[in-house]
């Protein structure tokens, strides 16, 4: 495995169970098997680690909001059922994000919260695709409403979250609380 990936997955995991605050770049250094010096030889420090870790997410993330299909209902339906697979999938990283983001320091969080200003604009044009009677800000509020169900998913019983057909359900009353939009 690689070493910046390792680090990454090893902060990911830490910073699930301790909090960013919680943890230092030796003990970082440490779990990943290499010094807390050594660390810095792949990232500038805990910053920037979690602006990587940030930043991989939400590459994902956006790969996914540009439209592929004529359809714009379908288009919608392929948004959702990836953006729930990634939550249910990348629950802890999720978690993280939610917890954390108020920790992001510059000039990593300039940036990123330009992305995710992005992201969130792709989303409303999506479901403004399928909704178009709909008022800018039921889009906006619909929209915010559909991922924090998504990704309220970090946040739930380990066993819970183990549910057979979840990613079938949370979809489903994503796109349902959706379709309150129509008129």
């Amino acid at each position: 495995m690689d070493r910046d990936r390792k680090i990454l997955d090893t902060a990911a995991a830490v910073f699930y169970e301790k909090g960013f605050h919680g943890v230092g770049v030796d003990e970082l250094g440490k779990r990943a098997g290499l010094s807390g010096p050594a660390l810095y030889r792949h990232f500038s420090g805990k910053d920037e680690i979690l602006a990587a870790l940030f930043n991989e997410a939400l590459d994902e993330l956006l790969s996914a909001t540009a439209p592929v299909h004529e359809d714009p209902e379908k288009d919608l339906e392929r948004l959702i059922r990836h953006h729930v697979g990634f939550a249910v999938g990348h629950r802890h990283l999720v978690n993280i994000y939610q917890r954390e983001d108020r920790s992001l320091a510059e000039p990593w969080k300039r940036q990123f919260d330009r992305r995710r200003r992005q992201y969130v604009d792709r989303w409303e044009t999506a479901v403004a695709r399928c909704y178009p009677d709909a008022a800018a800000g039921e889009i906006a509020a619909g929209t915010q409403a559909c991922l924090g169900v998504i990704f309220s998913i970090a946040y739930w019983p380990a066993k819970l979250a183990q549910t057979p057909a979840l990613s079938d359900l949370i979809a489903g009353f994503a796109s349902n609380g959706l379709a309150t939009l129509r008129r």
